[in-house]
Parts: structure tokens; sequence; C-alpha cells
């Protein structure tokens, strides 16, 4: 019998946050009364008008979709003032993370990521057999100065995701310009900014790709515009990196449906306000309900907290009994912490409620 790359073996799996209706099945819970509040998705849905699209392209959905993506590219290319030729469309902003690897990474090579970075980042590394160097985290967030300092003749990807999941932090952004001016030119500085519309001063990363031809920025519209089901996102490099990218991305991975709806999104300013001020109040609300409660949190830019509460697996076992999901963290080697993301008003509160009867049980 055929048998895998042996180097599958030691691939590790990325454990997404549980669906609602396999919690469902498997506890057999009403699907309408659960709470999931595991994978940061956007608390007030996706916006009417990309609906309205959606609803408009499902009538040609017997038909491929522009392959090369003209018209949200162009629309992309727009509102960053780039030309279109830098701009990347993908199934997910996850997968820019794959198509860098394909383009730009040989066994032996290495990658540079913070200690408590995106797991994906280095399951593609080892997917290419690349090596990866984690440089260690300063208060749950990047050590910029570390992770310059991992950077060896090798190095060919260097991650800062920022704001960074799974622990909310952000590098300032005067810090973040003066990393991404200093990358040495034989590596690719790669600015995953899936939360960046919940900070309240970003960088205009986009504008730094004219002096800095090794930079990626990479961006979705799985979070603030609320299409995480329809898998689009979007890198945005130099000429010549967006071209090798081009190369590996397979022929229609941008679905009709998503395309259209990504459009309508970008249009519909309104639901983003909307997002970003909801979300900004229910991250007080469950900052304030930690301190109150005098748990340990990270103060968050994103619209997810993480949180510690003892026994993050038993608490999460605990909460999804109760019908609430959310992520535990001990495949990030947080095993006392689970993270929550900033759901609406009703279902912070129900975490809030469920959080506290599975701390006393746990007591």
């Amino acid at each position: 019998m055929i048998s895998p790359c042996p180097h599958l073996a030691r691939l590790p799996v990325y454990e997404p946050g549980r669906p609602i209706e396999e919690v469902a099945r498997e506890l057999g819970l009403d699907p309408a009364r659960i709470v999931k509040l595991a994978s940061n998705e956007n608390p007030l849905g996706p916006s009417p008008k990309a609906v309205a699209a959606m609803r408009k392209a499902a009538a040609r959905a017997h038909l491929y979709p522009d392959g090369n993506g003209f018209l949200l590219r162009r629309t992309i290319a727009a509102k960053h003032r780039l030309p279109m030729e830098q701009v990347v469309l993908a199934n997910g902003s996850n997968e820019i993370i794959e198509f860098l690897g394909h383009a730009f990474l040989s066994p032996g090579d290495d990658i540079v990521v913070s200690r408590y970075a995106f797991a994906i980042y280095a399951i593609v590394a080892h997917l290419f057999r690349a090596r990866v160097n984690e440089a260690p985290a300063r208060a749950y967030g990047h050590n910029l100065e570390a992770m310059r300092a991992a950077i060896t003749p090798r190095t060919r990807l260097v991650f800062v995701a920022n704001p960074n999941n799974p622990t909310g932090t952000a590098v300032p952004p005067a810090a973040l310009a003066r990393f991404l001016r200093a990358m040495p030119a034989h590596a690719l500085a790669v600015v995953d900014e899936a939360y960046q519309e919940f900070l309240d001063r970003p960088l205009d990363t986009p504008r730094l790709l004219a002096e800095k031809p090794n930079l990626v920025v990479m961006r979705t519209f799985s979070k603030a515009h609320g299409l995480a089901g329809l898998r689009i996102g979007y890198g945005l490099a130099s000429p010549a990196v967006a071209a090798a990218l081009q190369k590996v991305r397979q022929p229609f991975n941008a679905n009709l449906v998503a395309q259209n709806a990504a459009r309508a999104a970008l249009g519909d300013a309104a639901h983003l306000r909307a997002t970003i001020r909801a979300v900004a109040e229910g991250r007080a609300l469950l900052h304030a309900a930690f301190r109150a409660r005098k748990l340990e949190f990270v103060p968050s830019h994103a619209n997810f907290i993480l949180v510690r509460v003892g026994d993050g697996r038993k608490i999460f076992e605990a909460l999804l009994r109760r019908g609430v999901i959310v992520r535990p963290m001990d495949g990030y080697r947080l095993p006392e912490w689970i993270r929550v993301t900033v759901g609406a008003r009703a279902e912070n509160r129900a975490f809030l409620k469920s959080l506290d009867a599975a701390l006393a049980d746990a007591a």
C-alpha cells in the first residue's frame, strides 16, 4: 500500500472552532440555543449589501467565476491606491500563506514567527520542510527586537500578525514601520492584518510597498466584513512577488459568490462602522467583567480576548456542555487559557453566565 510522505506524520493538525451543528449532534443540544464564540466571526453577520450581491450572483452559479477576479481586484486596488497587478485573491487570507510556501520555501529554509503566533504559519513551514525560528514573546505579543535577531541567512519569511491571533496584542505603528523598513532584502516580511479594522491607529502598510518590495500584506473579508463562510481574502505585494504568488494560485480559487459579496462589502461603510462599534462595546464589557472576576486577561485590540481560567480545556468542555463554544488554548501552549470571541450583547452575557457556573463547578 502506498504511504504518504514521511514528513506528514509529524505535521500538526490545525484545530478550528467547533461548529454549532457538530456540538448539537454530539451533546444533544438545540442548535438554536448554542452560542458560538470560538472563531472570531462578526456578531452582526454579513453586510446587507453583500447578502443582496450573493443572491444576485447565485443565479449565475452554473458559470465559472472570473479566474482573474478583475472587478474585485480593481476595487481592492482602488481602496489601497495600488496598481491591480499588486493584488492577489485567495480562498481566505490563509491561502496566501500557502502561496508563500509554494513560491518561496524550500527544504532547509526557515521562517521567523513570534511565540503564540497563528498556528498556520508553522504548519505551512513544516509542510514545505522549512524550519521554524520562534522568537520569545513580550507580554504575549510580538517582541520585534527578538524577531529581528532570529533572522538567519536562510530566513525567507517573517510573519507579523497585527493584531495577533490568538492573543489580541498589537504592535505600535511606529515600531512596526521601523521593523519593516529594517528587514533584510533576502527575506519577505509578511504582515497578517486579518483583524486590522479593529485597530484604533493602524499603520498604512500598503503605502510601504513602494519602498519595501519584500513586504506582503494579508487581508481578509472573514472578520470585520462578516464573510467567513465564503472564504475570501487577498494579499498585497510588489509586482514581482505578486506575480510569483499568481503562478502558484489555482484557477478559480475565489468563487463567483464570494467575489461579488466582497465587492459589495467594501462598499458598505455603514456596516463596517457598526461592526467596529459593536465589537468595541462588547470588548469593553468583557474586559470589565474579567476585571470584576479577578481573571487575568490580555487586553485586546481585536474581536476576541484571551483569558486565564485555570484548566482551560476543562473550562472549555464545561462551557460546551452549557451550549457555549469557545477555544481552548492548550494547542498554543497556553493550557490555562481560553479565547473568547466578542459576540452580540446577549451572547456575551450568556457566555459570562456560563463561565461563572463553570468556574464555580471547577472550584
